[in-house]
């Protein structure tokens, strides 16, 4: 079932960070149904910061990884469409050449900054942001979805002006609508919710507010959550308590029983798939 089918029999989806090929499969082996194309993992597991600094054939790049190695649908973090909405328009191209249609983006400018990083970042003006979603579902189509993402409570702005602009967005044709907020607690998502009143099916990503309950967020009516970057943070956790380990040790003696087994990555990497299709097409053999 793609996205658009989701949301319209409004199914509750978990969406996991995915950052290549390898943390897709693992995404989808746990049982997720669907997978978020976070731009801040993308970036970082580059080296690089969430400022779209990455290139778009790098990004594109990752993604099309992401899309042959999996059946379940990927959700594209589209930061803020990577300019006007020219730019959405051929990004929305290239991603249904590579058979991924669904995007989320975001109302702030170009280039992007991470939500969690300073205060009152601008936004973009109602009616450009408005020409992006509009660009983006003409492009792809009556299956291709958007996600508006609203910022406005990220940006410190009033909840009034937070649904003027998700109205706005609903009306220029956005699938559903992501409430993004830093605060510590779900309050102002659940107030943002039962003010909007059902009127698309929302989405919320509560990297900040994780201790609320998964059943607070459907009881609230928003169905879909969004773990955002919580692979390449454990992976980063993971590898350097590794590295450091066998760099002051010498040796692999207290590694191996807590890394993955050589079968286990094999597994992800498709060489047992390999195996059979070398006695299936190698005459030699």
């Amino acid at each position: 079932m793609n996205i658009q089918e989701r949301l319209k029999n409004k199914k509750q989806t978990q969406f996991m960070e995915a950052h290549n090929g390898l943390s897709a499969k693992i995404v989808e082996q746990a049982g997720f149904e669907a997978i978020w194309a976070s731009g801040l993992s993308i970036s970082a597991s580059m080296g690089l910061s969430d400022r779209n600094e990455a290139s778009w054939t790098q990004v594109l790049s990752a993604l099309e990884q992401m899309s042959d190695n999996v059946n379940i649908p990927i959700l594209v973090d589209g930061d803020s469409g990577f300019g006007n909405y020219l730019n959405v328009i051929r990004f929305v191209k290239k991603l249904t050449q590579i058979s991924i249609n669904a995007l989320c983006i975001e109302d702030k400018l170009f280039p992007k900054i991470n939500s969690f990083i300073g205060e009152k970042q601008e936004l973009a003006p109602i009616e450009e942001f408005c020409n992006k979603i509009k660009a983006a579902k003409d492009e792809g189509g009556s299956n291709f979805t958007l996600v508006a993402r609203v910022e406005a409570l990220i940006s410190g702005k009033p909840m009034t002006e937070a649904l003027e602009r998700a109205e706005a967005y609903r009306q220029a044709g956005a699938d559903a609508i992501l409430i993004h907020s830093k605060k510590n607690t779900a309050i102002e998502v659940f107030e943002f919710s039962q003010h909007w009143g059902g009127k698309l099916p929302l989405f919320a990503v509560p990297t900040k507010y994780y201790n609320t309950r998964y059943s607070e967020f459907i009881y609230h009516g928003i169905d879909n959550l969004i773990w955002a970057n919580h692979l390449i943070r454990s992976s980063i956790y993971s590898m350097k308590k590794t590295a450091e380990k066998i760099y002051n040790e010498k040796s692999l003696i207290n590694v191996e029983h807590n890394v993955s087994t050589l079968e286990e990555l094999f597994e992800l990497t498709n060489e047992r798939n390999i195996d059979k299709l070398e006695k299936l097409y190698n005459s030699s053999n």
